[in-house]
């Protein structure tokens, strides 16, 4: 999700690092911008490794080393990326909210990416705002801080002055849109081709999310036929079949089905189709119209639209991202 308007450019970046963050994980945070001062694409960029807390220790790869600048380096900052933040429970140090409000008020930019979006919520500076972590975090973010409008399928979210961004390569994401919008889509595009990568990605975070086919026990004639319902996705089943099966009147069966799923069973149906295209995409060749008629569906196009709606991608380009990666 982005914004369209015009924003100033970023002289200063400033990475906010705390104690134990992976080289790994911080190069997500400035490897698009270290990349776009390595090419040339932006010679004058100053790039700056703060620490949020005293005896900030980089590491990685066998390698560790104390995080050089402090955080009065946020006073002159354009740009303010937080990348990683150890343990959402924890409460992060007060110093470094208040120089990220002082920075945000002074007129910088703020981006969380991952965890790090709840050192921004911490701050206050989510409240009243959508925003985005890791898709497994999503939960727990818009629980802990209710104010904040969490929007967990995006790669990334684009409010202005206060960005978040989604895990590991969504940071790399964000990154080049910061610098299309700034710098203009020619050089982020350019950028891009120099890094081999995407300059941008299609769908959101939905795609990539973990969703297994849940557990159910057979003592429970509901839950049973959940099971039974699985093994027969390429048949239709209509919620009053389903209901029969399980022995139950309809109105039981939905309240039941509820308390199983958290949804109603067509919802859940369609979601359950929809993960097993996700399977077959990923491991045949099978054609979208013949995936279409395993699942259930009634032609290729409703998956087609199906697919898109939930996932936030076509068919034909989830499996040429995954595909490629099993």
């Amino acid at each position: 999700m982005a914004t369209d308007r015009t924003v100033p450019a970023v002289r200063r970046l400033v990475v906010v690092l705390f104690d134990g963050v992976s080289m790994g994980v911080m190069s997500f945070a400035f490897g698009v911008f270290d990349m776009a001062v390595h090419y040339g694409a932006m010679p004058k960029l100053d790039i700056r490794l703060v620490a949020g807390e005293p005896r900030t220790v980089l590491r990685g790869g066998g390698l560790a080393f104390d995080v050089p600048y402090d955080l009065s380096v946020l006073r002159t900052a354009d740009l303010v990326i937080v990348p990683e933040w150890r343990d959402p429970a924890e409460p992060p140090p007060r110093p470094v909210l208040e120089s990220l409000r002082e920075a945000h008020a002074a007129g910088a930019r703020i981006a969380g990416l991952c965890s790090g979006a709840f050192v921004l919520a911490a701050a206050g500076l989510l409240d009243d705002r959508p925003a985005t972590t890791h898709w497994a975090m999503a939960g727990v973010l818009a629980q802990m801080y209710p104010r904040v409008r969490v929007r967990p399928g995006v790669l990334y979210v684009d409010d202005g002055e206060v960005l978040t961004a989604g895990g590991g390569a969504a940071g790399m994401d964000l990154g080049l849109h910061v610098i299309r919008t700034v710098h203009g889509a020619a050089l982020a595009n350019r950028l891009a081709r120099y890094m081999v990568v995407p300059p941008h990605r299609a769908g959101g975070q939905a795609q990539y999310v973990q969703s297994p086919v849940p557990d159910l026990a057979d003592d429970d004639p509901v839950a049973a036929t959940l099971n039974w319902a699985l093994e027969r996705l390429d048949q239709p089943l209509p919620v009053n079949v389903l209901a029969r099966r399980a022995g139950t009147s309809r109105r039981t069966f939905d309240r039941r089905f509820r308390e199983i799923t958290g949804t109603a069973p067509a919802t859940w149906l369609t979601h359950q189709r929809v993960l097993r295209a996700q399977q077959l995409l990923e491991s045949t060749r099978l054609g979208v119209d013949e995936i279409a008629r395993l699942c259930g569906f009634s032609s290729g196009a409703v998956l087609r639209s199906h697919f898109r709606r939930i996932l936030g991608v076509a068919p034909a380009a989830y499996r040429d991202t995954f595909a490629a990666l099993s």
